[in-house]
């Protein structure tokens, strides 16, 4: 008994001090509530190894990035943060008309950077149900084969897999209780449901207050939008207050699930977030506001509670967006929702540190430390541990 007792100890810190991931692995594929998304259409923001170490600094470990871009997937190895990477919606009917294709591009742009850098989700396509149709018929079928593929591959304890939504899909969110997916998207928002309900995965939701105030500023409270006081709204039927909009976009969102039939599966917000400057019909852009919406958001999440309709599911969201990105298409309000300019500096003041400039060369060479001793530290616990066991042993 002495002797099992003590090689249970030392099992144990094997598993303490390795540096390894995989033992990691086990936990929720979204640690905490707070993530954020890295937009990268533009030509002047810092490079993926400074990126990696702003985001250290501001501790943010939850990270979505777009594709599957490998010098990003190459900065983040070693660095403990949990990474989404999205397959394009350019690459969904490949990846639908072929198991193959969808097997090769796992392979290439999951499988051969695991475990080092932690890809812990696939995002197949964005915002696809709602926008154009081309593509509504062939998501579903992208999604069984990426999914395929990484079961194949035996990643599917690791790597989860899901799409993202905005909120085109739903026919009405207002009030809440009376949320209903779009008829001409049922069809195939349905088995898609059914699919994700199959393997595990959340609902992924896009909701930003922002637009909606935008829509209709003269019957929305701002403040109802920015998480300040406010009288808020009263949803009769479900006998629930919302005293501020994000909480009522979600919980509609899990109304439309149930109507559906899928009372049980949890909403991730997968991006929100509101503009710091826009055009003459975006009044409400401004820096103060944006620094109220992120500040406020970041307290709601920080308390790590769920809405008024499933208090047991913790709200967890994705901020859109790390930098303000100067290539993107549409309106200025796209082109700044970042938390940090195009230079590593704090676009406006919630708490986070910004990437001096200054200290540029430095941060880069504490990043590659970091990532040697990640790598050597693991091998290095494993031989202490051991050591550890093997002394133990030894006694008897």
């Amino acid at each position: 008994m002495k002797r099992g007792k003590l090689f249970v100890q030392g099992l144990y810190l094997l598993l303490l001090w390795s540096n390894d991931p995989i033992v990691a692995w086990a936990a929720e594929a979204f640690i905490g509530t707070y993530g954020i998304n890295y937009g990268r259409i533009a030509d002047n923001i810092p490079s993926p190894d400074e990126v990696v170490t702003l985001l250290r600094a501001a501790k943010i470990r939850n990270v979505r990035i777009y594709d599957a871009d490998h010098s990003v997937l190459k900065a983040f190895s070693g660095t403990g943060l949990d990474l989404v990477v999205g397959l394009p919606n350019g690459n969904l009917k490949d990846v639908n008309a072929s198991e193959d294709h969808a097997l090769d591009w796992v392979k290439e742009n999951v499988q051969s950077f695991l475990p080092d850098t932690r890809i812990r989700g696939i995002a197949v396509g964005n915002e696809v149900l709602g926008g154009s149709n081309e593509l509504w018929s062939v998501l579903l079928g992208a999604v069984k084969n990426v999914y395929n593929a990484v079961k194949k591959l035996q990643l599917d304890d690791v790597v989860q897999i899901t799409t993202a939504h905005s909120s085109a899909v739903f026919a009405n969110s207002y009030p809440p209780s009376s949320c209903k997916f779009n008829d001409n998207v049922d069809q195939y928002m349905k088995p898609l449901l059914a699919f994700f309900h199959e393997i595990g995965s959340p609902f992924c939701l896009n909701a930003y207050p922002f637009l909606a105030y935008l829509s209709d500023p003269g019957n929305i409270d701002v403040n109802y939008a920015l998480f300040q006081k406010t009288q808020g709204i009263y949803d009769e039927k479900n006998d629930i207050h919302y005293d501020n909009m994000l909480d009522a976009i979600i919980d509609a969102a899990y109304v439309a699930l149930e109507d559906a039939g899928f009372k049980k599966m949890e909403v991730i917000v997968t991006e929100t977030g509101w503009a710091s400057k826009g055009d003459s019909n975006e009044a409400a852009a401004t820096v103060d506001n944006a620094r109220t919406y992120n500040y406020n958001l970041r307290k709601r999440l920080a308390l790590r509670k769920g809405t008024p309709l499933r208090p047991k599911y913790a709200l967890k969201a994705y901020i859109f967006a790390l930098f303000n990105e100067n290539q993107k298409p549409g309106p200025t309000s796209e082109r700044n929702y970042g938390l940090f300019k195009p230079d590593g500096s704090i676009s406006y003041e919630i708490g986070f540190p910004a990437l001096k400039s200054s200290s540029a060369t430095s941060l880069r060479v504490s990043l590659k430390v970091i990532q040697a001793r990640a790598c050597f530290g693991s091998n290095f616990a494993v031989h202490v541990a051991s050591t550890v066991i093997l002394i133990l042993f030894s006694r008897f």
